[in-house]
């Protein structure tokens, strides 16, 4: 696998210290278990765009925290969609960030979420770091998601599904037809 990113290329990461395993807790309680808690898009000339409690920031690759995996090789991305996907994601520097998305999104997994929260997280005024990475995609023509979820509706360990799709073993398919008959 190429491990060295081309723009437009995210990679997922894990968050040393309380805020990663709060967000790793919370991702295991909806489901959600993987091993990273945080996500960013290569933008090229060695630069990063993150979503963080301050707001959307573009800093040098090196000052990220260490990726464990990045999309590279895993989309057909074309050069324009990567420059449209750097693009987007420059262009969401500054975008607030939202707590209250987390919650929405918890929310989502248990089929609970009022009308006005679903309208508060789809709007993109606001982006946790997955739907920054989600939204810059979004915004380049590129869906990476295909099961009708509305935008925003997107964590961590979403992405890492994508890069990780489970494989169906023989176990698998035994149990589903003990069930199904």
């Amino acid at each position: 696998m190429v491990t060295r990113p081309q723009p437009g290329d995210f990679a997922l990461t894990k968050i040393p210290s309380f805020t990663g395993r709060f967000v790793a807790a919370g991702q295991w309680l909806v489901g959600d278990a993987s091993p990273v808690q945080h996500a960013f898009v290569y933008v090229g000339n060695g630069q990063i765009v993150q979503a963080m409690p301050g707001g959307a920031e573009l800093i040098p690759l090196e000052e990220a925290h260490e990726p464990v995996v990045w999309s590279t090789g895993h989309f057909a991305l074309t050069a324009a969609d990567r420059v449209f996907i750097c693009g987007a994601a420059r262009g969401l520097v500054g975008t607030p960030y939202s707590f209250l998305d987390y919650a929405s999104i918890a929310l989502a997994h248990f089929r609970v979420r009022p009308a006005w929260l679903r309208d508060f997280v789809a709007d993109s005024g606001h982006l946790i770091c997955s739907q920054l990475v989600d939204e810059a995609y979004l915004r380049a023509g590129v869906h990476l998601f295909s099961d009708g979820r509305i935008p925003g509706d997107v964590t961590p360990g979403d992405l890492w599904k994508l890069l990780h799709p489970k494989r169906v073993t023989s176990t698998d398919r035994d149990l589903r037809r003990l069930a199904y008959g």
